[in-house]
């Protein structure tokens, strides 16, 4: 005897769909699954078994053979339990055949005493789920706030097999889990930190401002105690806030890694992630024998602070190259390939040298002028590439320690300019595919959109002559005075924003080029 369910799998952050066949046949005893099945799926026949009995059904004692369909694609999880159990119900008439499961997935981990436990990415298997046209989907309770986000499928919450079973023979019907949809993006979360916090420090809260307006990436270099971490700390509160389309993407990243919250629908605000700088690029791009998203997809669509950024291993920052480049990090291993997005701003923050007080006005650097080249050259040159703003900050004086009154702006009001220069840049390149912020103006782009006078390119050409740009410096001093330029409501880049943007370029002479 036959019988067909559906359930879903994962391969990278995308779902797909699974048909469970399960086939009963009166002779000896017996259970095999094929398919190209992991260890975990293949574990699957002692957990089902032992739930079926322990949930007061019986087990029929016939050569059972599972396929998981497509044979020829990796399963990899536990999320296959409930499908393989509601097919072998269905094979010995504990379920109704009658039962129409065509247009239902089913996805859970069984216990041994027939509950339902959660499992990573349902977000992704519901999208894949209602993409194929299925018209429910049951998943782990502790899931179903979760994949109830997508909209157009009905997602029923399970908690242990009697009662789906029931469900599903119109005994006792199960209440479906309600769909928050974008109403959750208005949800709030933790309150995030100000940047009215931060004292003084004009100029690098300037150049945050810069960096949140373009999405370009920032290296912030001062001594100890100046206000890098909080710097960065508060950019998230100072982006855009994350479109519906955005918030199902950056869920579905943390959904997969298992990292998102059980009692969490949609991550509504950007992440921000900071990992610890003795972390090996497997887990800074993402990797390992069933790849996992790194720290570069974590953050994707939010921020990855890179803390002493000299203290990284050269090896590991230069893993970052290909992600900031293509915005995706592509894993292949012998079982495939998969691709995760990176779509993040790169904030770095160092010393400006190892014991930090190179240049300081007051205390003493301990390091020789050899030393500070080095300890500066474990940044890579195609790595600072990549960035358009370095700013340094200076020390604070006591005056700005200790006043108490607020010293700038808050970042509800610094959000706003932003965002009203974000929606001015979009709507300028609304034609270009894959282009959302002037941080990716490619050098043909370049040349469309960031249109100057003739003062401001008597500037540049100046700046070019006298500090001996490459054409990459060219493109990069462009993209920020064109973001500059959108701060100012301005459809031409005049001469002080190409200024503005030259004061953002400069230490490398100071740091890198001396």
């Amino acid at each position: 005897m036959l019988s067909t369910v559906l359930s879903a799998g994962l391969c990278g952050i995308d779902g797909f769909l699974v048909s469970v066949e399960c086939d009963a046949q009166e002779y000896m005893s017996s259970f095999e699954i094929v398919g190209l099945p992991d260890l975990a799926v293949r574990e699957a026949k002692e957990r089902v078994r032992t739930a079926a009995k322990n949930s007061g059904f019986r087990f029929p004692a016939h050569a059972l053979t599972v396929n998981l369909a497509p044979a020829d694609r990796k399963k990899e999880g536990s999320g296959f339990d409930v499908a393989i159990l509601c097919g072998i119900l269905r094979c010995c008439g504990a379920i109704r055949r009658t039962v129409d499961l065509s247009r239902t997935c089913l996805v859970g981990e069984l216990s041994l005493s027939g509950g339902i436990r959660p499992v990573r990415g349902a977000l992704c298997m519901a999208v894949a789920a209602k993409e194929a046209g299925l018209s429910e989907i049951f998943v782990p309770a502790e899931n179903a706030r979760e994949a109830a986000a997508v909209e157009g499928i009905t997602v029923y919450p399970l908690s242990d097999m009697p009662s789906l079973v029931a469900h599903l023979n119109g005994e006792k019907l199960l209440t479906p889990a309600a769909r928050n949809g974008e109403a959750l993006l208005e949800a709030t979360g933790l309150p995030m930190p100000d940047f009215s916090d931060v004292r003084g420090q004009a100029m690098a809260k300037r150049a945050m401002e810069i960096a949140a307006a373009g999405g370009h990436n920032i290296l912030l270099i001062g001594p100890p105690g100046t206000g890098k971490s909080m710097l960065a700390k508060r950019l998230p509160g100072i982006l855009p806030p994350l479109s519906f389309d955005e918030a199902i993407e950056t869920t579905k990243v943390h959904s997969v890694s298992g990292t998102l919250p059980p009692s969490a629908s949609l991550i509504t605000a950007r992440p921000f992630r900071a990992p610890h700088h003795t972390m090996s690029a497997v887990s800074l791009v993402g990797g390992g024998a069933n790849p996992t998203p790194g720290e570069v997809s974590l953050a994707h669509n939010g921020v990855l602070f890179l803390d002493e950024l000299p203290e990284f291993p050269k090896t590991v920052t230069d893993t970052l190259r290909q992600p900031l480049e293509d915005r995706r990090v592509t894993i292949t291993r012998a079982s495939g390939r998969v691709t995760f997005p990176c779509s993040f701003m790169l904030v770095g923050a160092m010393n400006p040298c190892r014991c930090g007080y190179f240049g300081h006005p007051t205390k003493q650097c301990t390091c020789s002028a050899n030393d500070v080249k080095r300890y500066v050259s474990r940044i890579s040159g195609p790595l600072l590439d990549r960035i358009d703003i370095e700013v340094e900050l200076p020390s604070l004086s006591y005056d700005e320690l200790s006043s108490r009154e607020p010293t700038g702006e808050s970042s509800a009001v610094i959000r706003a300019r932003v965002q009203k220069a974000r929606e001015r840049a979009a709507a300028r390149m609304a034609g270009e595919r894959g282009i959302f912020c002037n941080a990716q103006l490619d050098a043909a782009a370049i040349r469309k959109y960031c249109i100057a006078d003739e003062q401001a390119m008597a500037v540049l050409r100046g700046a070019y002559d006298n500090m001996g740009l490459s054409a990459r410096g060219y493109d990069r001093i462009m993209r920020v005075a064109r973001t500059i330029a959108d701060l100012a409501d301005s459809d031409v880049i005049r001469a002080p924003h190409v200024a503005e943007a030259i004061q953002l370029r400069s230490l490398d002479r100071k740091y890198w080029q001396n």
